[in-house]
């Protein structure tokens, strides 16, 4: 049973999350996904939020979620326009009415029906068919009830789920936009829950449904469904709606190879935010992972969709490593402008640095830091009043020598030009290269890695180098 394709010559891609938590990495990669296969084409990217779990959705997240991806720039074409999250047009809770209409559409034509088995009924049949080496699939039993045993049923207050009828004997294929052709028996799967016996509607149903009445074209998801889309598949031939092409992606795994978690280093949309991350760097990372560029250059939103392809997409789980995260985050970081780093880097740094040095700290300590708090660290090194001295920078000192430093404070008072005063105090000590110059580095910033050392004389001034000389002698 083939499904029919998209008709639509507009692109349009979707993301559908469930407000039931903050949204993290692996949901954001989705969203990216959809917003750069949809920009690829000129096509529209629609926000839908999926809360028919009345219990565990909470406007809440759905705020969250909003904020979270225009922090992004991930922003949406057709969706909620309020970053408060309450239900709209585009929220499934506010649309049961119309899916009531295609439950009723699909029992009309027999393609659903009600099921009163109760759940220890079903978990046994399940461990039966598992003892005996079959997969677990529901046995049909109140497939062929009349509508007199239904009723009888119904009026002694048993409250029925409602099944889609599986065609039998049938195959259905489609075509991942990721992994090729795909194959599903019909009996394999087995007649499965549209609708529970609360009266809520199931995922296969809604998330279906409104992917075909929203005109969605493509949809780019999580590989763990994509046994759903045989299902889903069905249940829109049935009901005679145009059904979107779908790609299943890889999911993320952390270093130990086991699912991204926070115990494997995964990390909130918010998190990263308030940790200082540029949305730029996330955006950047995310789209190369599990997703192949050529370009490895720092790209825009719209320059990624330019060069985004589906088929580039990887099959295999794609690992999260942090040191790539701060390889984009010091490409965004160098790209921003002054005016971006210096709100970035935030209050804590404005109060030690003179609004005379602004440019020239800037200048000197971006391409040293990749977070908020290293600029703070820098800033002290520079303006604080009192010097920190690292465990390797204490080692250069020691083995500089207090004659060393005796050298160094009697040129750099005499000599106004610090390169030359370096090659001298060089000279006269009998030392180059890293025994030359990490001593000084380590006596003028407690560090024996940083800015260009021309930058640092600027940034202390010929008084503030010769006292620093003479601490560390």
């Amino acid at each position: 049973m083939p499904a029919a394709s998209s008709s639509t010559n507009t692109v349009v891609t979707r993301f559908a999350p469930s407000p039931t938590g903050f949204v993290h990495l692996g949901n954001i990669r989705t969203a990216l996904f959809n917003v750069l296969l949809s920009g690829k084409h000129g096509g529209d990217f629609l926000l839908r939020i999926e809360d028919t779990d009345q219990e565990r959705s909470k406007d809440e997240f759905t705020a969250a979620l909003m904020v979270d991806m225009r922090w992004l720039g991930l922003d949406w074409a057709q969706g909620p326009t309020d970053d408060d999250g309450k239900p709209g047009e585009y929220h499934q809770s506010q649309r049961l009415g119309l899916y009531q209409e295609y439950y009723d559409k699909l029992e009309a034509v027999g393609s659903a029906y009600p099921c009163f088995c109760s759940a220890e009924r079903l978990a046994v049949l399940r461990k039966t068919q598992l003892s005996a080496g079959q997969p677990p699939r529901y046995d049909g039993i109140c497939a062929n009830l009349s509508k007199e045993e239904v009723a009888k049923k119904i009026a002694e207050g048993q409250k029925p789920t409602l099944r889609f009828r599986v065609p039998k004997s049938e195959e259905v294929t489609f075509p991942d936009l990721v992994r090729g052709e795909q194959r599903f028996n019909s009996d394999d799967i087995g007649d499965f829950i549209i609708r529970r016996g609360d009266g809520t509607p199931a995922f296969f149903f809604t998330n279906a449904v409104d992917d075909g009445l929203m005109n969605v074209t493509h949809v780019l998801r999580g590989d763990d469904h994509l046994t759903n889309t045989p299902r889903q598949l069905m249940i829109l031939n049935a009901l005679g709606i145009r059904h979107p092409e779908y790609g299943h992606i890889s999911l993320i795994i952390g270093n130990d190879g086991a699912p991204l978690s926070k115990r494997n280093g995964s990390m909130g949309i918010r998190e990263m935010r308030d940790q200082g991350y540029f949305p730029e760097a996330v955006v950047n990372y995310l789209a190369r992972l599990g997703h192949y560029y050529a370009d490895n250059s720092f790209m825009t939103v719209e320059e990624l969709s330019a060069q985004f392809d589906a088929s580039h997409l990887g099959k295999a789980p794609a690992h999260f490593d942090m040191t790539q995260l701060q390889h984009w985050q010091k490409e965004a970081l160098n790209a921003a402008d002054d005016d971006t780093v210096w709100q970035w880097l935030g209050e804590s740094v404005y109060k030690h640095v003179p609004a005379d040095k602004k440019a020239l700290f800037l200048k000197a300590v971006k391409p040293n830091i990749s977070n908020s708090e290293q600029g703070v660290e820098w800033a002290t090194v520079f303006f604080g009043d009192e010097l920190l001295i690292e465990d390797d920078a204490k080692t250069a000192i020691d083995e500089a020598g207090s004659e060393f430093y005796e050298i160094a404070t009697t040129v750099f008072a005499e000599e106004a030009d610090f390169k030359a005063a370096i090659k001298t105090i060089g000279k006269q000590a009998g030392k180059k290269g890293k025994a030359l110059f990490w001593p000084i580095r380590a006596a003028l910033t407690g560090k024996v890695h940083g800015p260009e050392m021309s930058d640092l004389a600027l940034l202390l001034g010929v008084d503030e180098i010769v006292a620093r000389c003479k601490r560390a002698r």
